[in-house]
């Protein structure tokens, strides 16, 4: 990899509902004309969008990197608080590699 290349690392496609309009395919194909050695997907919660995602830029000579931007808030998932107080952090989230930590073996 050259040392001046450049990759996305936080990128939306259209599996983030109301914030991303990226197809997948629309992007893969962009980032290989750019010349981008790889490309992330960071869609808001989900992971609809990984396996299209990778068979995608693996077919282009892209290096696929599997990420989601999560949403750190204090309380539940099922809370509802009023406006003022709804406060919501984003942590974007990349897989380093396919080892999976804290699994249970039963």
């Amino acid at each position: 990899m050259e040392s001046d290349s450049f990759a996305h690392l936080h990128l939306h496609t259209e599996f983030s509902m109301l914030d991303g309009a990226a197809r997948v395919n629309e992007v893969v194909k962009a980032a290989q004309r750019d010349g981008q050695p790889a490309v992330a997907i960071t869609d808001h919660g989900v992971l609809y969008g990984a396996v299209d995602f990778y068979k995608a830029a693996v077919e282009e000579g892209i290096k696929p990197i599997i990420g989601v931007e999560a949403y750190v808030t204090p309380g539940s998932r099922f809370d509802r608080p009023s406006r003022n107080q709804n406060v919501r952090h984003h942590l974007t989230l990349l897989a380093e590699n396919e080892t999976v930590i804290g699994t249970s073996s039963s």
